[in-house]
């Protein structure tokens, strides 16, 4: 049975987690006891809930209203349903100096593993359907990603490389621009960066729409401005700490965005896509050392 919601919606925490860079610092204090334990959240009244945020009973209706909500009784019942989800037993929290060697391979086990069931919870399907629709049809394709992101970018470039489609990826902001400048309607630009603020990342991708190029943006915060120079956002749901920045739980959700991508763009011509992984394996079956 799949674990994936017939709507494609993702959780309550997963939403907020990506809504958190728009929220005031006082919506934020209300995210952050929310998120820390929904269950003791979802049995609190407005005015505990508020107490414990340090601040008011109207920042907590705003706060719902940002979820989409209609009021506190609505907050209540999602969380609710949301914590039960949430293993008790958790290891959710930041590496800390006193955890042994097994408390670290099992926090970043879990987290890592949480990144990949939350992102397919969070893809939106219809945005997934369109990107790859464009990409099928495209004349080139243009990857932009900076630092950890370049790692993904050059992942999809060499995926979609292998059957066929003509995709660039490109880390240096100079040529990323250069690259953009050229594109027209008939290509796609795709900008991967995990905040959505990689100022290189959304010059490329805003520039890219700005000469007619359909845009795709690969990021955890669908409100962060890269989203905002896009037709089309796939959002990932990994979480990162201080310590963790730029761990592997963030590349490995939008690497899994880039597999589900690629799969769709080959599955509009699944036997040509077949014939040519076979091609381009047999192509370097020489180069692989026998034992």
């Amino acid at each position: 049975m799949s674990t994936v919601p017939d709507d494609g919606v993702p959780s309550l925490l997963v939403r907020l987690r990506g809504l958190r860079p728009s929220l005031s610092p006082a919506e934020d204090r209300v995210a952050e006891q929310v998120l820390a334990d929904a269950r003791a959240a979802a049995g609190m009244t407005i005015s505990e809930l508020a107490a414990a945020a340090e601040t008011s009973e109207t920042t907590v209706l705003r706060f719902c209203k940002r979820l989409g909500l209609r009021g506190y009784p609505q907050l209540r019942l999602a969380l609710a349903e949301a914590a039960t989800g949430v293993r008790p037993t958790a290891p959710t929290s930041d590496i800390s100096a006193e955890d042994s060697v097994d408390d670290i391979v099992a926090k970043v086990a879990y987290s890592d593993a949480s990144a990949v069931e939350e992102t397919a919870q969070t893809i939106d399907r219809a945005a997934l359907t369109a990107a790859a629709e464009a990409i099928a049809r495209a004349g080139r394709v243009d990857v932009y990603g900076i630092g950890a992101s370049a790692l993904v970018a050059m992942d999809l470039q060499q995926k979609l490389h292998r059957i066929g489609s003509m995709v660039f990826a490109w880390a240096d902001p100079h040529i990323a621009l250069t690259s953009a400048t050229l594109l027209g309607p008939a290509d796609v630009a795709i900008g991967i960066s995990h905040s959505g603020t990689t100022t290189e990342t959304v010059e490329a991708l805003s520039l890219a729409r700005t000469r007619g190029a359909t845009t795709v943006a690969v990021t955890n915060f669908p409100v962060a401005p890269l989203a905002e120079g896009a037709h089309h956002v796939l959002a990932t749901a990994a979480r990162e700490s201080s310590l963790r920045s730029g761990a592997t739980a963030s590349r490995i959700a939008a690497l899994t965005v880039v597999d589900c991508l690629y799969i769709a763009v080959a599955q509009r011509d699944l036997d040509r896509a077949r014939s040519a992984v076979e091609e381009t394996r047999r192509a370097v079956a020489g180069h692989h050392a026998r034992y």
